[in-house]
């Protein structure tokens, strides 16, 4: 297995091995047409990691519009709705390279800040977002379909983010 991967943006015939990961990788699953409809309307912030030839990760996103998680006033946001990496691809800085990628398509659609929602017990996936200048802004009690909290976090466009090779299950 390499280390080597690349990260593109999602086509309609990745679906298949995008399902799979998530399947095999989050609790949380969807049907084909939501991950569809995020990319109709975002593609620059649906990627995909390939190593060695194959789909090994993804990450979704979608742009909405609300108010600054950091100034309480109206903005365009960019929303980590999932990202998953294939365990036997991961601890090799995909799921980083994913977020980093995915925040610079967002901020070509007028994101000026980012956030997600991950749970309490996700500890790899909150040190690698935090690694990425994400913070925690509130925790969401009994969000996940089997009561389990989550942690909203947030972060503003244009910080400096250190660089992480660890953990790549971060939904």
């Amino acid at each position: 297995m390499s280390d080597d991967y690349t990260i593109r943006q999602f086509q309609r015939e990745d679906i298949r091995a995008v399902v799979n990961i998530n399947k095999s990788c989050l609790p949380e699953n969807y049907p084909d047409q939501f991950f569809l409809g995020l990319h109709h309307h975002a593609p620059k912030s649906f990627l995909v990691a390939e190593c060695d030839d194959e789909v090994c990760g993804y990450i979704m996103c979608r742009i909405e519009r609300g108010i600054s998680s950091f100034k309480k006033a109206p903005v365009k946001k960019g929303h980590i709705v999932s990202v998953a990496v294939r365990h036997e691809y991961r601890n090799k800085g995909i799921g980083t390279q994913l977020i980093r990628a995915a925040i610079e398509g967002m901020r070509e659609y007028g994101a000026s800040e980012f956030f997600l929602e991950v749970r309490k017990t996700n500890e790899a996936a909150i040190a690698v977002y935090e690694n990425l200048s994400f913070e925690i802004k509130r925790v969401l009690k009994g969000y996940y379909r089997d009561g389990e909290d989550a942690y909203l976090m947030a972060r503003q466009s244009g910080l400096d983010e250190e660089e992480s090779d660890t953990g790549e299950q971060t939904n």
